[in-house]
């Protein structure tokens, strides 16, 4: 094992967990933890191995949420403790938390029509679930500043953003996709100030926090388990509904994208019938506006490189795709969500 960090985490899992020999092989994925499959004879386990500077204490209360929606029937993934009862365990530096194998994949390429209603009907049974949590009753940390965007911020980093890439002696081909779309998106920078005085007051609460298909397993067509939660921070119940019905890759893949998202949503309302009509209605421009504000790839690309940066990079061009035909098509997939709330 030449990786200094892979034997020192088949060491935790040995001194602590008490399994002993793991092989462990790094897997391709994780933009945040560095993520590993092991090993031990029949039994396979997942560990994350957690990043230096990491917030172990959200970490720890984001398995909690994972715990509890697996109370109310949300497939999820089982933290294994260690021999101490520990979800977390550190020695020195690493510190790593240790789950059961799940079966399934991550759908690169857009959900079927069974697996998006799967994947709405488990969020609706989520929200439902958590629309009591303590923590919705606390202000959102987050809220304020995402119904605020700085606008002027936003047009400064494409400036620079733009000057990098242009500058450079030898061009790419990301380079060049970079130059286009992030010309595109400064030309509708304008629009975000109405997209916001367009949206109805919303429903705030506890939610997965990163309910997306990168986080959702499928074996065939049935979803085996939902991954990385975050720790308990109440937002918009409308944002995180309308970022999966409206998930990038359905709308720049599947032609027919406007059905396969309110597909979605229809059968997360027989899961979570109470949420309001205007919520429903505004859950495509709470997902734009969120994509319309957000630079993530291409900021990294340019100043901090992820993990997986070709990830990154393929992900930023798919987003703004995806936000150009959200913003082109929005009254009318409004409409048709609408007509989704009325015939619940």
């Amino acid at each position: 094992m030449s990786n200094p960090d892979a034997r020192v985490i088949a060491e935790v899992l040995e001194d602590a967990y008490g399994l002993p020999g793991a092989l462990l092989e790094r897997l391709p994925i994780g933009q945040v933890t560095v993520n590993y499959r092991a090993r031990l004879g029949r039994r396979v386990l997942f560990v994350k191995h957690y990043q230096s500077g990491a917030d172990l204490a959200a970490e720890q209360a984001a398995i909690g949420q994972s715990r509890l929606a697996g109370e109310h029937r949300v497939p999820v993934a089982s933290v294994l403790p260690s021999i101490g009862g520990q979800d977390i365990t550190q020695r020195g530096p690493v510190a790593v938390s240790v789950w059961e194998w799940r079966p399934g994949t991550v759908v690169q390429d857009g959900l079927n029509p069974v697996q998006q209603r799967a994947a709405g009907a488990v969020l609706g049974r989520l929200h439902n679930a958590f629309a009591d949590h303590p923590a919705g009753r606390r202000p959102s940390t987050k809220l304020d500043k995402w119904m605020r965007p700085n606008v002027g911020r936003l047009e400064e980093t494409i400036d620079k953003l733009l000057g990098i890439a242009g500058e450079r002696a030898q061009q790419d081909t990301f380079d060049e996709e970079a130059l286009r779309t992030l010309a595109e998106r400064h030309a509708v920078l304008p629009r975000i100030p109405d997209l916001l005085a367009g949206l109805p007051p919303l429903t705030s609460q506890v939610l997965h926090g990163d309910y997306s298909a990168v986080n959702l397993l499928f074996d065939g067509d049935e979803l085996t388990a939902v991954l990385d939660f975050l720790p308990p921070d109440p937002f918009l119940a409308a944002y995180e509904l309308g970022r999966i019905a409206f998930d990038v890759r359905t709308v720049v893949l599947d032609e027919d994208w406007i059905t396969s998202g309110t597909r979605l949503v229809a059968a997360y309302l027989e899961t979570n019938p109470h949420l309001p009509t205007a919520d429903v209605t505004a859950c495509a421009r709470a997902a734009l506006l969120q994509l319309l504000t957000s630079l993530y790839g291409v900021k990294q690309h340019y100043l901090r490189p992820g993990l997986l940066q070709d990830d990154l990079d393929e992900f930023w061009l798919l987003r703004h795709a995806a936000s150009m035909r959200l913003l082109e098509r929005l009254d009318e997939v409004e409409a048709a969500l609408t007509q989704v709330a009325r015939h619940r």
